[in-house]
């Protein structure tokens, strides 16, 4: 939960590198909110009110999900205007960081 968190102190922050595990714990979470929220919802107050509830999460959540993608971009040395792609970018964040500082700062994990 650390990591969500985290993510949403920087939420505008587009400059940086995200580390892997960052990235996927923020989506892991992300994912498990929303369908707790939609399940959850949809018992207590109905299909029509979760789908509203679940839309407006969903929204407060796309600036965070999207710069810590692009966060993520920086990690691997990439331009963050690679997440426009899906396949490629799906390859990407798979992949690991850059060991060593590169132009978008110094690596996460020695950090």
């Amino acid at each position: 939960m650390n990591w969500y968190l985290e993510v949403l102190k920087k939420y505008a922050v587009f400059s940086g590198r995200a580390r892997r595990m960052e990235y996927w714990m923020f989506t892991l979470f992300y994912i498990l909110i929303y369908f707790a929220l939609l399940i959850g919802l949809g018992f207590v107050a109905g299909a029509k009110i979760a789908g509203t509830i679940v839309m407006i999460y969903g929204l407060a959540m796309f600036v965070p999900s999207l710069a810590v993608a692009v966060r993520r971009m920086h990690d691997i040395g990439r331009s963050g205007w690679w997440i426009l792609l899906p396949i490629v970018n799906l390859i990407f964040l798979c992949m690991d960081s850059q060991a060593d500082e590169n132009e978008y700062g110094a690596n996460p994990k020695i950090a």
